[in-house]
């Protein structure tokens, strides 16, 4: 992946060098991690499987492949990961057809990063036939682009979708903010140099440098956002 440098970033007028904000999806601005959770119980259900409830925490938030395969490595299923990530695609799209939940205060900060023209990024693990269907309902005017986890080499917890989304919005990583709700999207971020929010869905997440963790979208807004990135 090439990439370019970009100019050095100019202090705005609240004096935040603040270049973009990029997002995760499930979990963090809408509430369908335990969609997923829900989709893999019931379709091992069908291949005569029981899922173990402490494996969600394993399998949040990561990679399609490492969760799947995980999944069929722990309880031996007869399928092949290509035919579960079939399966696990259909029936998540099944689901936010159904309803699609989004998490408190994320539609309040999608309207104002707007509002600011705030330049942002969607990034997920998912895969595009996801994405699209979540941007219908997040408002695709939002984002200026998306990264679906099919569309890079590496996915979470690489840093390349983070670093790819950087590269495409022509900002420096370390003057992004980054909001995820796992410990393996805050890896992914930390790893590209952003300055993470990290909004914990299903397991915890502790502060460190670099990263602040907060307990739900309805304490971020733009000038928090801003107060994060200052040089």
């Amino acid at each position: 992946m090439t990439s370019t440098v970009p100019a050095p970033a100019a202090l705005t007028a609240e004096g935040s060098a603040l270049q973009a904000v990029l997002l995760d999806m499930d979990g963090t601005l809408v509430d369908t991690e335990g969609f997923w959770w829900d989709v893999e119980v019931e379709i091992f259900a069908r291949l005569g499987h029981t899922l173990d409830d402490s494996w969600r925490h394993i399998v949040v938030g990561g990679p399609m492949t490492r969760s799947a395969g995980f999944l069929i490595e722990a309880t031996g299923a007869a399928i092949t990961l290509d035919e579960l990530s079939v399966l696990l695609n259909d029936g998540f799209e099944d689901r936010i057809g159904r309803a699609l939940p989004l998490m408190p205060g994320a539609a309040r900060l999608l309207a104002e990063l707007a509002a600011h023209d705030v330049p942002t990024a969607l990034v997920s693990a998912s895969h595009r036939r996801i994405i699209d269907r979540v941007l219908t309902a997040l408002g695709p005017q939002h984002f200026r682009l998306s990264v679906a986890g099919d569309e890079v080499v590496r996915t979470k917890p690489h840093p390349e979708p983070y670093l790819l989304a950087a590269a495409r919005l022509g900002v420096d990583p370390a003057r992004c903010a980054v909001i995820e709700d796992t410990a393996t999207g805050v890896a992914a971020a930390e790893a590209a140099g952003c300055q993470v929010v990290a909004v914990p869905s299903v397991a915890p997440i502790a502060p460190a440098a670099r990263r602040t963790v907060v307990p739900s979208l309805e304490h971020v807004d733009v000038s928090f956002l801003r107060g994060l990135v200052t040089g």
